[in-house]
């Protein structure tokens, strides 16, 4: 009996752990951890889920015989009992032993409980699926709330143009009711980034959708400035905050090789609502009055959403520990340096979008009545899936930065061209070439984030921050635009102001690219 003992008692000692089993996180040949260690994500180590597999090996050892063994696995032949001395001695002699061999005591009810809850929830989705149904069904919710946000937003200048008449106001004081909204749509982003990382995609996602029906049909209501500047602008700018980090985080994690064309397609979303909502607008506002207007897009906006609550569904587990803010990405310097090359490209890059349509009115030769020059702005937005479409596609080959650059360089130069343009026939041309520039931009700055960032699960909070940087340049840089316009500047100045500002921020993505390359040791030729 005690050689029997002795044999199973080495064969168990022999036998892995369950915690050595799970204790080595698994990851991808691409070196993209998608999974986490929830060992130290809940505050349990190792040692506690070893103590635990030990214990109840122990129990099925004892049960029923005379098992003894000590840390190098002799039998205790000296002092044995026999099974007439009863279960309960041999069970207290049992965790006697058990405890010397693991050397410190027997867990906690709650170390067992928080133990076996980490290892139930352990789970590794594995790389992304880059395709499938349940993938590209994210990629069409991500359509949806880009459609809803981003369209919304580049259909401002068809308000911008109706509230300064309304409202009697100068475009620089209109245009703070389109900078809040785009102003709060990023900087949200930073709370709700987190939030989805550590699970409340649900609760935040359906948050966004209430307060985007509140915001709209509120907005058909208001008379006055401040009433607009709270509902459009505070309202549905926190609305759109909470919907648009949250999506892009959650179709970053199903796509890897094809990332930048998933989220390409869905950015064209924005292009979709940026031909609906003023087509809406031209064609409802002369017959059915503002409110009703504004309600008929609201009724559009909370179908679509409706669908988008649906579809959506997170893939990555949630990483409940971490701050809001990782302060040590900052020391990552080509993540500084393309933050700061977001920023002013933002700065410069919304100009047209908040203007064309007022230029063609006052500044061509000959002026362009209201309708046609809502068809800039349509043609501005239509374009544009032109310019999330290739660019994107392009950049799952070679890179979203190296697209990013001369996409950057290219709406630059466009900018500085647009001094010279006095005609409507010139003023067609123009937008038909920066709506594919801008679009690009647009596109390219989120897919070209997640480029930068290897661990998914921090995806959320990184793209949260660098949204919030870049939510000051949309706040500031449109109504710095206006004050030009209604200085000594006017457009010119304006426009010189929007191409250089565009033109540094193309600087700051060079020298994000050449640190990562010095990171890696690739070339100008490296997929970045």
């Amino acid at each position: 009996m005690a050689a029997s003992s002795s044999s199973e008692a080495g064969d168990l000692e022999k036998q892995p752990l369950p915690a050595e089993r799970e204790a080595a996180p698994r990851s991808c040949a691409d070196g993209v951890d998608y999974g986490f260690d929830e060992s130290k994500e809940y505050g349990v180590d190792a040692k506690t889920t070893r103590r635990e597999g030990n214990t109840r090996r122990g129990s099925r050892a004892s049960t029923g015989h005379e098992r003894r063994f000590s840390r190098h696995g002799s039998s205790s032949s000296s002092g044995s009992h026999n099974s007439s001395e009863g279960n309960g001695e041999a069970d207290d002699e049992d965790d006697h032993v058990v405890d010397e061999v693991i050397g410190e005591e027997q867990p906690s009810v709650l170390d067992r409980v928080l133990s076996r809850v980490t290892s139930r929830s352990s789970y590794d989705p594995g790389p992304p699926p880059d395709g499938g149904w349940m993938a590209w069904t994210q990629c069409l919710v991500g359509h949806i709330v880009i459609f809803n946000t981003w369209g919304w937003v580049n259909s401002f200048g068809t308000f911008q143009t109706y509230y300064t008449e309304l409202l009697q106001r100068p475009p620089s004081d209109v245009s703070w009711i389109g900078s809040l909204n785009v102003f709060l749509l990023f900087f949200v982003g930073t709370l709700t980034g987190r939030l989805v990382d550590a699970g409340y995609f649900r609760l935040v996602f359906m948050t966004g959708t209430a307060l985007l029906a509140v915001g709209i049909f509120t907005i058909s209501a208001c008379t006055t400035y401040w009433q607009f500047l709270l509902a459009q602008g505070l309202c549905l700018g926190i609305a759109h905050g909470c919907l648009f980090c949250p999506t892009l985080a959650v179709l970053s994690t199903y796509f890897l090789r094809r990332r930048a064309l998933a989220l390409g397609i869905a950015a064209c979303g924005s292009a979709t609502g940026g031909l609906v909502f003023p087509s809406m607008v031209r064609q409802l506002l002369p017959t059915a009055g503002f409110p009703w207007t504004v309600r008929a897009i609201g009724f559009v906006q909370l179908a679509t959403m409706v669908v988008a609550n649906v579809l959506a569904r997170p893939r990555i587990k949630p990483r409940r520990a971490g701050p809001l803010v990782e302060w040590s990405a900052f020391g990552e310097l080509e993540y500084t340096f393309y933050a700061a090359g977001a920023f002013f490209n933002f700065w410069g890059v919304y100009f047209a979008f908040f203007y064309v349509a007022s230029f063609s009115r006052e500044a061509l030769r000959p002026q362009m009545s209201y309708p046609d020059s809502l068809n800039l702005l349509l043609l501005l937005n239509g374009i544009g899936t032109v310019g999330r479409l290739v660019p994107n596609y392009v950049a799952d080959h070679v890179g979203a930065v190296n697209v990013f650059i001369p996409t950057s360089v290219v709406a630059s130069a466009l900018v500085f061209c647009w001094i010279a343009i006095h005609t409507p026939g010139g003023m067609y041309a123009w937008v038909v070439l920066y709506g594919i520039a801008a679009a690009g931009i647009q596109s390219l700055f989120p897919a070209a984030l997640s480029f930068l960032t290897t661990d998914l699960r921090k995806l959320g909070v990184r793209m949260g921050m660098v949204f919030t940087i870049v939510s000051f340049a949309v706040l500031t840089g449109p109504p710095i635009a206006g004050a030009i316009i209604n200085g000594p500047g006017g457009y010119t100045g304006a426009r010189a102001f929007a191409g250089s500002s565009i033109a540094v921020g193309c600087g700051f993505l060079v020298a994000a690219k050449v640190t990562k390359m010095r990171k890696t040791g690739q070339g100008w030729a490296g997929r970045i």
